[in-house]
Order: structure tokens, then sequence, then C-alpha cells
């Protein structure tokens, strides 16, 4: 990677400075130091990362909500509000929504030993959706829950829930179309950093309740928009008994 740009790959840098050749390059770059290795840690809590944005909109709502592992209890949340100029171009989402999650990520005294996103980890066509791309850059373990497939091809899997095939780009294995319940979409799940193409499965698999949605990223939608209509207030906030849902 050229010095340059190794020199650009800091979470203080401003993205909305960026043109899309500069992203690329960072992609590529962040590419590079990208780990794979299977988790070896066990797993008390795992976070899910979501944000709010309109597609023309500068204002990014973004929330981490921070649940027991393998309980799936929420047990704290962290919310910002924040801004964003950096246009939407697929598979360069990233670049418009890690500044937020960022924040959040921040402001949390205590961090998830796993960070599931509503998004791709190396299932992208430069293997950097935006649970690779926050994960390398904050060295969190990460992976993705995807609603839509950026790249690569699958075979529909068994109309059951459980059922899974592979999802496979210029040869190779970059995650998986999970049926999460019998008789509705796949998901897209993938690893994002730290973790293997097995753990990725697996940990979606355990997190897998009653809805389409693993629960970290269910929980973390439904914080998100209860913070967008004003129920919910910004900052990091631990829950004791509190019921929402």
């Amino acid at each position: 990677m050229p010095d340059s740009v190794n020199r650009m790959i800091t979470p203080e840098l401003n993205y909305d400075l960026l043109t899309i050749g500069e992203a690329t390059a960072i992609q590529k770059g962040l590419r590079e130091q990208l780990s794979l290795e299977p988790m070896q840690k066990e797993i008390r809590t795992i976070a899910g990362a979501d944000i709010s944005l309109s597609l023309y909109s500068q204002t990014v709502y973004a929330g981490i909500v921070v649940l027991s592992y393998p309980e799936l209890q929420p047990i704290a949340y962290s919310l910002v509000k924040s801004s964003t100029t950096f246009p939407y171009v697929p598979g360069y989402l990233a670049f418009r929504e890690i500044p937020a999650i960022l924040k959040a990520y921040e402001q949390m005294p205590v961090r998830p030993d796993v960070v599931m996103f509503d998004g791709n980890g190396i299932l992208h066509s430069r293997r950097m959706g935006i649970g690779s791309h926050f994960g390398v850059l904050t060295g969190a373990v990460t992976m993705g829950c995807a609603k839509k497939k950026l790249a690569g091809k699958y075979d529909e899997p068994e109309p059951l829930q459980g059922a899974y095939s592979h999802v496979i780009d210029k040869g190779e294995v970059i995650g998986y179309a999970l049926r999460t319940k019998s008789n509705v979409k796949p998901v897209f799940i993938s690893p994002g950093h730290q973790m293997s193409l097995q753990d990725s499965l697996d940990i979606a698999m355990q997190c897998v309740r009653k809805h389409r949605l693993p629960e970290p990223t269910r929980r973390a939608h439904e914080y998100v928009n209860l913070f967008r209509t004003g129920q919910l207030q910004e900052g990091y906030h631990e829950i004791e008994q509190l019921r929402l849902f």
C-alpha cells in the first residue's frame, strides 16, 4: 500500500472531503489489513450497529445496541446524531455511515466483543463493506448482516429456516445467503474483521429468534428509529430492567 494512502487511513479522516477515487484507494488499502482468522475469545456481548439516513439527507442518526450473549437481552445503547455530505454511491456507503457510528462507538465505556452491522462485511466487490471497513479501522471484531447482496452469486437456499448457501464472487466464497425464517427472503451474512466465514455463520444462526433480522441488527434498527422520532435521547445509556419492546 502506498504511504500516501496509509497516512490517509485514520479514524480522524474527514470522509466528506474524499473523491470516489480516494475512497477506492482507502478500501484497497484497508483490505490489505483485513484478518479473517477464526475467533479465539469467548463472546459475552454482541452489538448491533445501524443508521437511519434518507437518500438525499445530510442528517445521520446512528446507534449501537449491546446485547448479552447468548441470551440476546439489550443491556446498553449508544446514540449519536451527526451529518454527512459524502454522496450516495453503491459500494461506498461506509463513507456516509462510519463517521457517525464511530462516534457512537467511541462514547461507549465498555466495548462489545462483536459488532454486527446492518450491512456487509467482505461480501463486497472490493471485500470492504461497512463491517470490514469499521473493523479494520478500529480493530473491533465485526461481521455483516445485510438485507441485500452487494456482490457475487448464489443459489437460493432451501425454503426452511436455517438453510443457507454460499455467495461466490470470482471463485471465492465471500459469505452466505441465510434463510432466517421459512419461506422468507434470506439475509446475507459475511465476516467483517477478525473472524472467519464459519464464525460469521455460526454467530448469525445463534442470533436468530422470531424475526427475519438477527436480534443485534433488529434491535439496533428499532432503537435508531426511536431516537430519530425523539423517543430516545442521544448519548450512552445502560439498561436496567427496562423493557422497551
